[in-house]
């Protein structure tokens, strides 16, 4: 018999790297180069995530040949990588969106610490030297063979991986690294931005979802409460001493403050869910259909804190403007419920409805003004009136109920009419909130 020579396995996993191993590269051709611009330009131009994989899918064939191309992120510790996007010219997809799988003991995980890319030759293989390896268990079902895999690396930093596969063995060469890696120099920066950016879309998204689910929770048990210390302060269950009436006055205050928020929280949701869509009507009769309607939800509030409300507005059926009333219902009643928050006791509301003719250059306006004696706010805090969740900082409001919302919905409000709102005051006298919208009757 002849002598038994022990041979160790060739590697199942090859590791390049492009800085320091310059034997195992190639230079890139004219052609290639040409390419190359062309992909990032491109990739500058791309509007989302989706949109650059695919694009490389569809135009880097000539330069990385590629059955399959996919997109993955690191956590922000870097424990786990999950499959963000991938792109195949076979279906189904064993690894999709949404697969995660942690790094420990992974062979990524040397492209994670080393930044370097990596070349599986025969997948079969190295799937026997590594059975425990889910994603490639997946991979050689989906009837891949190789791959390789490169880092996206921001500030040295590895954020992410971009992977192609092929479904033969042994398809790339360390001149496709060095291609694959000038088009990730480019890709990086755009991909991570970018997937900072859905990342935080996705979690406003939950958190409107979940905001709207408990608003809407609360407002109907909020509103029976209220009705019903209404019934019984009106004595419908029998008569009551003046201190069970002042105490359930007490109640039905509170509880319509608590209403008041949860819509406001509501009408939030809906704005940044993109919920709230406008549907214009034409000729709306702003007088009845938007002010006074307004003025009804607001008077028990004026009436409590005996406020005087005076009005200069148009007659009934004489400003018909092109708009959607609830949504400038909504405006024009926190603008007046901010009134009586942040005003006097005793003191003047004054509200101005006006349609001013077009001019040269400029159509004609719906203006609505609400003016009230108080606290106002200096000129320092003014550019905070418009923003979500933001509260003037100032000694004489704070004890002044509010939730930094309304302000906030209403500019969206007003914004989606083609609109704009504003806010003047001067600092202990007086405070005035002004919007408008184009006036056009009819809707175009």
């Amino acid at each position: 018999m002849g002598k038994h020579v022990n041979q160790t396995p060739p590697s199942t996993a090859r590791f390049v790297d492009p800085f320091h191993d310059a034997r195992a590269l190639t230079p890139i051709t004219p052609d290639e180069r040409k390419i190359l611009r062309t992909v990032n330009q491109k990739i500058a131009a791309r509007p989302s995530l989706r949109a650059i994989v695919d694009y490389l899918f569809d135009n880097t064939q000539a330069l990385i040949p590629c059955d399959r191309i996919g997109l993955a992120f690191v956590d922000e510790r870097g424990e786990r990588v999950t499959s963000y996007y991938n792109r195949a010219s076979y279906a189904p997809l064993a690894i999709d969106k949404d697969y995660s799988e942690a790094l420990q003991q992974s062979s990524l995980n040397e492209v994670l610490s080393t930044g370097q890319p990596r070349i599986i030759g025969n997948l079969d293989l190295y799937l026997e030297a590594h059975p425990r390896s889910r994603s490639t268990k997946r991979l050689v079902q989906e009837g891949v063979r190789s791959n390789l895999t490169c880092p996206l690396s921001v500030e040295g930093r590895v954020v992410g991986f971009i992977f192609r596969s092929s479904r033969r063995t042994h398809t790339y060469r360390p001149r496709h690294i060095e291609l694959q890696m000038a088009i990730t120099e480019r890709l990086s920066q755009a991909v991570e931005k970018a997937w900072r950016i859905e990342q935080l879309e996705e979690a406003n998204y939950a958190y409107t979802q979940m905001l709207g689910f408990v608003s809407h929770e609360l407002k109907s048990p909020v509103a029976s409460m209220v009705t019903d210390a209404q019934l019984l302060e009106q004595g419908y269950l029998g008569e009551l001493t003046e201190v069970q009436k002042s105490k359930l006055a007490g109640i039905t205050r509170k509880g319509q403050y608590l209403l008041g928020l949860v819509n406001e929280y509501l009408d939030l949701a809906r704005v940044e869910g993109g919920e709230l869509q406008l549907e214009r009507c034409s000729r709306v009769d702003v007088t009845a259909e938007v002010v006074d309607e307004a003025l009804e939800l607001v008077r028990p509030q004026l009436d409590a804190r005996r406020m005087h409300l005076s009005t200069e507005m148009p007659l009934a059926g004489s400003a018909l403007v092109c708009c959607d009333p609830t949504l400038l219902r909504i405006v024009l009643v926190n603008l007046l419920d901010n009134a009586v928050k942040y005003g006097l006791d005793d003191g003047e509301v004054k509200l101005t409805v006006e349609v001013t003719a077009a001019r040269r250059g400029s159509p004609a306006k719906l203006k609505i003004s609400v003016c009230n004696q108080g606290p106002g706010f200096s000129q320092a805090q003014k550019n905070k009136l418009f923003r979500r969740f933001s509260r003037l900082d100032d000694p004489a409001l704070k004890n002044r109920r509010g939730t930094g919302v309304g302000l906030y919905n209403a500019w969206r409000i007003i914004q989606l009419h083609q609109g704009r709102i504003t806010a003047e005051s001067k600092h202990g006298e007086w405070a005035k909130f002004c919007f408008e919208i184009p006036a056009t009757p009819e809707c175009a």
